[in-house]
């Protein structure tokens, strides 16, 4: 039965997604959520007087005439104990009533409040990417609702969970999906934009155009020029060697990419809409179904999902699907994206995006600038339209700015890096793949390793990956084809490649590196020795991919098989890889066939680390039900 709609913004509820946790310290809290308007909020802790959040503590960022994105910074005078749940409660408008009231399906149990804890050291964490609303597997984030659920005891709770990429698919839309957005912004009225160098004037008109479902290619200019424009963004080309990507369904304006985040991370939207599929041919009308019951699982488990991040620290970084596919993969990408008045605010618009809903979470000490500016485009909307020339600098400071990337100063340290907007570009041939990271964050990245006795790192892509992959990549990026097999690991490129693997050799930086990565659609461990060194240092590749996403499984066994005969320890193979000098020494997937190496199911990881930061026990939780796979260590090279 279809959900009856409210009749006037008073009926709306007061929060329409969240709290989330964002970063949690014992002298700092930041919290996200959205409401239906502008909120007095007060936080409540426990055995701690309540604190009423005024403009300094909470900054509130409009992106409709009922969308508030309300930003929560508390520093605390006196430090949170550690290792101990502490509740809290987000009050609204001077009343005594909170979440259990207004959003009670975020309770475990018999809880009047949720909790959080915050970890002296980190022992144990979850991880993950890739979440892709309709894909047909089951949501990874349902393995941390219920890990929560059973997790009593604060010691055996996880330090935090860590997204690595994909958090949505901007790219890649169900047509079911951008319905329910279409409905949600006309239903909270979020601001609307002026569209330069599109067939259409506007977001209106895009909505409402013929062409909106299945069919936004046709809404590109009409130009040759723009033929390349038109296969990147909207043309779904076809990737024969791995998968086939989809972009005819492309969120292009702002306001459709806050209405995505609202419709993954909460429930509370989607029972504010009822949307009804559009006019379509019978083809298109078969896929739209289909595409329906996929939502629908999906949608059946956001208040789980959501219950999860009001109670678990959850960080992230971005990979290309929350901007668009192959984002800045090569030079001559670039060029082509930027050199376009419309390409160029349909990136802009998704990082705009993703920094209210992700970035400034993970670090809002380096987003004073730019929210700043957001602020100010915000205000611009009055009209329900957008400024545009306020819209179009702010893009262009976001597409410039260089601090996505943060540390964590936890033991070990967690140190995050952006493999996207600082890549180091081939000046050789502009098509060539460009490398995940300049000389200059390369750098950086070196500085803020030293001395460290241990450190994870998380990189969205694994700095050590599959070697067959990584060469059938090398011979279509050969041949000038890099965007057919998204050719993006860390050895495509040559300098990024050997500075990478020269950090790791440094003497001093750390014993122990874990590196954390998604991005793949399959799950697997390395450890990684340097040849013809006994003092170290020992990495650890652990990739946990996909959140809501999977490899096809016929072709990902071919690969594993493939990988395992021509790159095995005694192969000459290995030579001319950039690896030559390490040994990799896969971990088994204990649930495995015989000789498998990658797993293949949805889920999320989990690492267990030992007190010199070393990973005790990786796992990895399947959402299809079945047990947990716990990836073991061989007791010999095979």
């Amino acid at each position: 039965m279809p959900v009856p709609l409210p009749e006037d913004h008073q009926s709306l509820p007061p929060v329409l997604a969240g709290p989330l946790l964002r970063r949690l310290e014992p002298t700092r809290l930041v919290l996200w959520l959205v409401g239906s308007r502008s909120l007095g909020l007060t936080l409540r802790l426990q055995d701690r007087a309540d604190i009423r959040l005024d403009a300094g503590q909470c900054t509130v960022v409009a992106v409709g005439e009922h969308a508030f994105v309300h930003l929560i910074d508390v520093q605390l005078d006196v430090a949170l104990p550690c290792d101990t749940p502490i509740e809290y409660d987000v009050l609204i408008d001077d009343a005594q009533t909170g979440i259990a009231d207004w959003a009670p399906h975020l309770l475990y149990g018999q809880a009047h409040r949720p909790n959080f804890v915050l970890r002296s050291r980190i022992d144990q964490l979850l991880h993950g990417s890739c979440r892709k609303p309709h894909h047909p597997a089951a949501d990874g984030l349902l393995c941390v609702d219920a890990l929560l659920a059973k997790t009593h005891e604060a010691k055996y709770r996880p330090a935090l969970l860590m997204m690595s990429g994909d958090q949505v698919y901007a790219d890649d839309v169900a047509g079911p999906m951008l319905r329910a957005i279409h409905a949600l912004i006309e239903r909270l009225g979020l601001f609307g934009e002026h569209l330069e160098g599109a067939v259409v004037s506007d977001s209106a008109k895009l909505y409402e155009h013929p062409a909106s479902y299945y069919h936004r290619a046709d809404l590109l200019p009409a130009l040759e020029s723009n033929e390349t424009l038109r296969e990147r963004f909207f043309g779904g080309a076809r990737k024969p060697i791995f998968t086939s990507s989809s972009a005819d369904n492309h969120l292009v304006t702002f306001a459709e990419v806050m209405a995505m985040y609202l419709l993954v991370w909460s429930p509370t939207c989607w029972t504010l809409i009822a949307p009804q599929p559009p006019s379509l041919t019978p083809e298109r009308l078969k896929r739209y179904t289909l595409e329906q019951t996929h939502i629908d699982g999906f949608k059946a488990g956001l208040g789980n999902v959501a219950r999860a991040l009001a109670h678990l620290p959850t960080l992230m970084i971005f990979d290309d699907h929350d901007i668009t596919d192959d984002w800045n993969l090569s030079a001559q990408w670039e060029e082509t994206a930027y050199g376009h008045p419309f390409s160029k605010r349909i990136i802009g618009n998704a990082l705009l995006a993703y920094l209210l809903c992700q970035g400034w979470g993970n670090n809002p000490d380096a987003f004073g600038g730019v929210m700043e500016q957001a602020r100010s485009l915000s205000a611009t909307g009055h009209d329900r339209y957008l400024d545009s020339d306020v819209q179009d600098a702010l893009i262009d400071e976001l597409l410039k700015f260089q601090h996505w990337h943060y540390v964590l100063p936890t033991t070990p340290a967690i140190v995050v890096i952006d493999t996207r907007t600082r890549r180091w570009r081939s000046e050789m041939n502009l098509k060539q793949p460009s490398g995940l990271l300049d000389w200059e964050a390369l750098s950086e990245l070196q500085q803020e390793l030293l001395d460290h006795p241990s450190a994870i790192i998380v990189s969205p892509a694994p700095i050590f990956g599959v070697k067959l992959i990584e060469t059938v990549q090398r011979v279509f990026s050969w041949c000038g084809y890099p965007l057919l097999v998204d050719a993006e690991n860390w050895m495509a490129h040559r300098g990024a490649a050997q500075v990478i693997l020269n950090i790791f050799r440094h003497s001093r930086t750390p014993g122990n590196y874990v590196v954390l990565s998604g991005d793949v659609h399959y799950s697997f461990v390395y450890e990684v020795l340097i040849r013809h060194r006994k003092a170290g240092p020992r990495i650890w590749q652990i990739t946990s991919s996909g959140i809501k996403n999977e490899f096809p499984r016929t072709l990902l066994e071919w690969f594993d098989r493939l990988n395992r005969w021509l790159y095995s320890p005694r192969s000459p193979l290995n030579w001319l890889t950039k690896r030559r000098r390490m040994r990799i020494v896969p971990h088994i997937p204990e649930h495995a066939e015989a000789g498998e190496r990658l797993w293949n199911s949805a889920g999320i990881g989990q690492v267990y680390f030992n007190e010199k930061g070393q990973p005790q026990e990786i796992y990895q939780h399947n959402s299809n039900g079945s047990p947990k796979t716990r990836m073991v260590a061989p007791e010999h090279d095979d």
